[in-house]
């Protein structure tokens, strides 16, 4: 694992949108927009079990993450590394704050039918 930079928290600690790479079974990419925030330098996001990125993940934890600075879109890290940790324990809270990061209110699509994860990423590599 190596550290984020101060550049690439303060991008992750800002109110910036992310996209996701995974690994599709064919090898072929899948990326999506996700909500997302740290733990130190480990990156967090959080999906529902029914969502390609966590089926993806499950398989082969290989990660690459892309964010930028909604007022400045050249400013940008991208963070490639490993999902250790995917895990139900907390999922729901969790969505809670990423949504009030976001968008000032809890998450209101909450699912017991579709239950959420979180997944942590550990990063390898950090360009600018």
């Amino acid at each position: 694992m190596v550290a984020l930079d101060e550049h690439a928290k303060k991008l992750i600690d800002g109110k910036n949108f992310a996209s996701v790479a995974t690994t599709m079974p064919d090898g072929s990419p899948q990326v999506a927009p996700v909500w997302i925030e740290r733990e130190d330098d480990v990156i967090v996001i959080n999906a529902t079990t029914s969502r390609q990125r966590y089926r993806n993940l499950k398989r082969d934890p290989r990660v690459a993450v892309s964010i930028y600075d909604q007022a400045n879109p050249y400013s940008r890290a991208i963070i490639f590394g490993k999902a250790v940790e995917i895990t139900k324990k907390g999922a729901e809270d969790h969505i809670d704050k990423l949504s009030v990061k976001y968008t000032g209110q809890k998450y209101s699509y909450h699912r017991t039918d579709d239950p959420r994860v979180i997944i942590r990423i550990t990063p390898e590599r950090v360009v600018q």
